[in-house]
C-alpha cells in the first residue's frame, strides 16, 4: 500500500478477514498530514453477532486446551511481536501521530502483557488443602468465563488492547476486539501476527464501528465480559449498560491528574518529569500529569525552567525522517476542542505563560498540531480546572501548603494518578497516605504500572471492581470454583470403622 492509498479495514471472523463494502465507513486519519488513510466499517447487530457466535463456538474446544499450550501460542506470538517491533511502531505513529520513541515506548509496554500472559500456567494455579474435616480435601480451580469483548481507545493503538486479548485468551476466554475506529489499523496488524503464531479459528473475532457496534456487543446474551478503555461519561454508559445486561464490566475512564510540587523539590528533575508528564504523547493519555500543584516558593522556582523546556518542545510531523519532540492530536476537531479551553481559561481569568496555539509546521500544513501550553493562576472554578483537556496542557494552581494541595486533589472526581516531587520523606509519606487516587507517584510524574501490577483508578476513573492488567486481571477473566471432595473406605471420614 502506498502512502496515498486508501485502505479498507477488513473485520476478522471465525478464522477468515473479511471486507465489507456494503456498510458506512468512517475516515481514518494520519493526523501529522491531514490525509485520510483508511476507511473503517460500522458494523451492523448482524456483523457484530457473526462475531460473538464464532467466539462461543470456539469457547469449548479452547477452554479445554491445557493452559501450558495457551502458553506456548504466547511465546510464539511474543516472537513474532519481537520482529514486527518497528512495523507496529511506525503504524501507531502514522495512524495516531505518536512520535517513534512514544509509539516504542508503548508498544513495549503491550509486549510485556505477552509476557505476562506467557505465565499463565503459574497464574491459573489454585489453593488446596487437606482434612478441612475427616477425610475431606479442598481445592479451588479458576475457570474462564466465555466470550470476552475489548473496546479500546485512540491513544494507545497497541498497548491498550495488548492489556486485554492476551490475558483474556490465556486464561481460555474467547473474545470479540472492538478497536477504536479512529486507529484500527495497528490492532489489525496485531491480529494478524497473532493468526501466524497459532491462533485457533473462531478464538479472537475483530469488528468495527460506533455506538450501535458497541450497544449490540454490550446487550449480546453470549458475552459474558466486557472491558473498556475510554473518556469517563462513556465508561460509566458501558459499566451501566453492561451490567445491567448481566456482563462482568472493568470500565477505565478519563482522568484529572495533579502533581504537586514542593519547595525543595530538585528542579532540573521535577522541570523534566512535568514536562514529560504533560507534553508526553500530546498529552492525550489518562495517566498525563494535567495540574500542577505547586507549594509555597515551588512555583518561582521551578516556573521559569518549566516554560524555557515547554517553549523548546518541537512539534512535527512523526512520519518524517527528522522526529519532533512532539506529534499532533488525534483529530481536527479534537485540537480546535483543546485550543478553546485554553482560550476559555485565559478568558475566565487563567494567564497563559507558553502558548501553543499558533503551532504550525511548514512540511505538514494540514497536521493537527498544538503546541506545548501553561496555563498558570488557574482557580477551582475555571473550566480547565474541571474537565479533562486530553491535550499538551498544563494547568498550574499555587497552594499554601501540602495540606491544601491533598484537599483540593480529593476534590476531584477523578481518581486515576498523582504524584509529588520531593526530598522529604515525611511531605512524601503524608501524600500517599492521603491523597485519593489509584495509582501514586514519589518523584515519579507518571506512575503508570507495568503488567504484573494492576491498573487501578478510583472514583470517576474507573467503573467496576477488578481493575486490568496483574493479578486482578487474571481474576476479571476468570471464575472460581471451589471443590471439597470425599471419598469413602475403610478407616475414612468421620465415623471410624472399628
Amino acid at each position: 500500500m502506498t502512502a496515498n492509498q486508501v485502505r479498507r479495514c477488513p473485520v476478522f471472523i471465525d478464522g477468515l478477514w473479511r471486507e465489507l463494502p456494503d456498510l458506512e465507513t468512517s475516515p481514518v486519519y494520519n493526523p501529522s498530514r491531514g490525509e485520510v488513510i483508511a476507511e473503517v466499517p460500522q458494523c451492523s447487530d448482524e456483523i457484530v453477532n457473526e462475531a460473538v457466535e464464532a467466539a462461543a463456538a470456539a469457547f469449548p474446544s479452547w477452554r479445554d486446551t491445557p493452559p501450558v499450550e495457551r502458553a506456548r501460542l504466547f511465546f510464539r506470538y511474543r516472537q513474532l511481536v519481537e520482529e514486527n517491533f518497528d512495523l507496529i511502531c511506525q503504524l501507531v505513529s502514522r495512524e495516531h501521530g505518536k512520535t517513534l520513541a512514544e509509539a516504542r515506548g508503548s508498544a513495549f509496554r503491550g509486549l510485556e502483557n505477552i509476557e505476562y500472559a506467557c505465565g499463565i500456567p503459574s497464574l491459573l494455579m489454585g489453593d488446596s488443602l487437606e482434612n478441612i474435616a475427616r477425610g475431606v480435601d479442598c481445592e479451588t480451580v479458576q475457570q474462564p468465563l466465555g466470550v470476552c469483548v475489548g473496546i479500546t481507545p485512540f491513544n494507545f493503538p497497541a498497548m491498550v488492547p495488548l492489556w486485554m486479548f492476551p490475558l483474556a485468551l490465556a486464561c481460555g476466554n474467547t473474545f470479540v476486539l472492538k478497536p477504536s475506529e479512529k486507529v484500527p489499523l495497528t490492532a489489525i496488524l496485531l491480529i494478524e501476527l497473532l493468526e501466524k503464531a497459532g491462533l485457533p479459528k473462531g478464538v479472537l473475532n475483530v469488528v468495527h464501528g460506533g455506538r450501535a457496534c458497541v450497544d449490540a456487543l454490550l446487550t449480546h446474551p453470549k458475552v459474558r465480559a466486557i472491558s473498556f478503555v475510554g473518556s469517563s461519561a462513556v465508561a460509566k454508559y458501558i459499566y451501566e449498560t453492561g451490567t445491567r445486561n448481566g456482563k462482568r464490566v472493568q470500565a477505565n475512564g478519563g482522568a484529572k491528574n495533579y502533581i504537586v510540587v514542593m519547595p525543595d523539590a530538585d528542579v532540573p528533575r521535577t522541570v523534566e518529569a512535568l514536562a514529560t508528564a504533560a507534553f508526553g504523547c500530546a498529552g492525550e493519555r489518562c495517566m498525563a500529569g494535567s495540574t500542577a500543584l505547586t507549594v509555597g516558593v515551588a512555583a518561582n522556582r521551578v516556573l521559569d525552567s518549566l516554560v524555557q523546556a515547554a517553549r523548546a518542545i518541537k512539534v512535527g510531523p512523526t512520519d518524517a525522517a527528522v522526529q519532533p519532540d512532539m506529534g499532533p492530536v488525534i483529530t481536527a476537531q479534537h485540537r480546535d476542542r483543546v485550543l478553546s479551553l485554553v482560550t476559555r481559561g485565559e478568558t475566565e481569568g487563567a494567564k497563559v505563560i507558553c502558548d501553543g496555539r499558533g503551532a504550525h509546521n511548514h512540511d505538514a500544513p494540514n497536521g493537527f498540531f498544538v503546541g506545548a501550553t501553561i496555563v498558570d493562576e488557574v482557580t477551582n472554578e475555571m473550566t480547565l480546572a474541571r474537565e479533562e483537556v486530553f491535550g499538551p496542557v498544563l494547568n498550574v494552581m499555587r497552594m499554601d501548603d501540602l495540606d491544601q494541595a491533598i484537599n483540593l486533589a480529593n476534590r476531584s472526581a477523578y481518581g486515576n494518578g498523582a504524584a509529588i516531587f520531593t526530598n522529604s520523606g515525611k511531605a512524601a509519606r503524608e501524600f500517599k497516605h492521603r491523597v485519593k487516587a489509584g495509582m501514586v507517584g514519589i518523584n515519579v510524574g507518571v506512575p503508570a504500572t507495568m503488567a504484573m501490577f494492576p491498573f487501578t483508578g478510583w472514583d470517576d476513573s474507573f467503573y467496576g471492581d477488578l481493575h486490568i492488567q496483574g493479578r486482578e486481571g487474571v481474576q476479571f477473566y476468570t471464575q472460581q470454583k471451589v471443590i471439597s471432595t470425599r471419598w469413602f473406605g475403610d478407616n475414612v471420614g468421620d465415623v471410624w470403622r472399628k
